[in-house]
């Protein structure tokens, strides 16, 4: 179940909105070409939107990747969010419902785990911010 584009890590830099437009649609259209469902080009986009979006707000700039891979026998798409900002003082709340230290609604990293398959994030004061999310093929 390889996808229908060849496709190694790709890598884009995010420093404004004109760069998380871009992002946007590179992954809509990267998703639509690795065979996903509509709705799950939906939830790629909307999750890649979301992190590239928080590195603009909250770090200034950041790299995003992204990649095809293979792990316990399922393939899908790796997007992955790093910046070197201010990292984040209590991941807890973070990832809470309706929290947001720039008065937000607080709902983007919690959504954006709900639309992966697989989230991971890791984040150290001063030090910036990682988040993985993997969408599966089904």
């Amino acid at each position: 179940m390889k996808p229908s584009v060849e496709m190694a890590t790709v890598w884009r830099k995010i420093c404004n909105d004109a760069d998380v437009a871009m992002l946007v649609a590179y992954t809509f259209s990267l998703a639509k070409q690795c065979g996903y469902s509509p709705v799950a080009v939906t939830e790629i986009t909307t999750g890649a939107s979301e992190l590239a979006t928080n590195i603009v707000k909250y770090a200034g700039e950041g790299m995003m990747s992204f990649s095809w891979v293979v792990a316990k026998g399922r393939e899908g798409l790796e997007v992955k969010a790093e910046d070197r900002g201010p990292g984040i003082k209590s991941l807890d709340l973070a990832m809470s419902e309706h929290y947001s230290t720039k008065g937000t609604l607080g709902l983007g990293l919690p959504g954006t785990r709900r639309l992966a398959d697989e989230f991971e994030i890791s984040s150290e004061p001063e030090m910036g911010t990682c988040v993985l999310f993997r969408k599966w093929k089904n």
